[in-house]
């Protein structure tokens, strides 16, 4: 059976959520705009965090006091109604990147998930260790198979298990082809089907939910019988309404 788009079932459970709180006939002002680097992760003293190099920002939604947030390449400023962030076109990055942020702001405030704001300062480094410690109490010492790189994650699942049991894909041609820690760094947008092949744990950027890239990973993951890990606060709201892991230990 196929597959449904993972937005096309979040946006559904969002629908009935909204309905079942009477938030769609509300006159509700949703409010989204681009994050500063230092709002968004404080002032942390490693500097190669894909924020500070400039090549993603986070865009940050408000519902009655709740924050969301979701990493993004185009960010766009927006204000409306939740109907009209429900209304909003699924095919552009800055439409899925508004509604994502949006179901984060709302799933908090009604309290069905937490942890929605990223870390700051050297939280994500400590994160970064938790994650690494967590996978290998959870599986030992496997193969992982890092897809959008994280480099603070990275370095630690490579302190974590030896660089000849971790690889990374990136969708930065700058990154394609390099190695970081020791790990290679292969072309995310040619070999991520190769990198899910070789690993034994697939640990995947929640920013995929924005960049249109989750589903076929989620498809290949399921054909190649693996787990699907998820990581970052983008994909808070999302894998809380459908049930996948994600590890984020530091979120706000």
């Amino acid at each position: 059976m196929a597959l449904k788009p993972v937005l096309e079932e979040a946006k559904e459970k969002l629908q009935e959520i909204v309905t079942e709180h009477r938030l769609g006939d509300e006159v509700v002002q949703v409010t989204i705009g681009t994050l500063s680097v230092e709002q968004a992760i404080g002032t942390p003293s490693r500097q190669d965090f894909p924020l500070l190099e400039g090549r993603e920002v986070m865009i940050e939604a408000e519902f009655h006091g709740s924050h969301g947030q979701a990493f993004t390449d185009r960010p766009h400023d927006f204000t409306g109604s939740i109907n009209d962030v429900i209304s909003l076109s699924p095919d552009k990055n800055e439409n899925r990147a508004i509604f994502i942020a949006t179901l984060n702001a709302v799933m908090a405030h009604l309290g069905m998930v937490s942890g929605t704001r990223h870390c700051h300062d050297e939280e994500p480094e400590e994160c970064a260790r938790e994650i690494a410690r967590h996978i290998m109490d959870e599986s030992g010492r496997v193969k992982v198979g890092m897809v959008g790189l994280q480099p603070a994650i990275l370095e630690n699942l490579v302190l974590t298990f030896s660089s000849e049991n971790v690889r990374c894909t990136d969708l930065n041609p700058k990154n394609a082809g390099s190695t970081k820690y020791g790990a290679e760094i292969w072309d995310g947008r040619t070999e991520t089907g190769r990198l899910i092949e070789w690993c034994d744990i697939p640990l995947v950027t929640s920013s995929a939910l924005v960049n249109n890239t989750f589903d076929n990973i989620r498809k290949e993951v399921i054909a190649q019988g693996k787990p699907l890990i998820t990581f970052g606060v983008t994909g808070a709201g999302i894998c809380a309404l459908l049930g996948f892991d994600r590890l984020c230990f530091q979120p706000h």
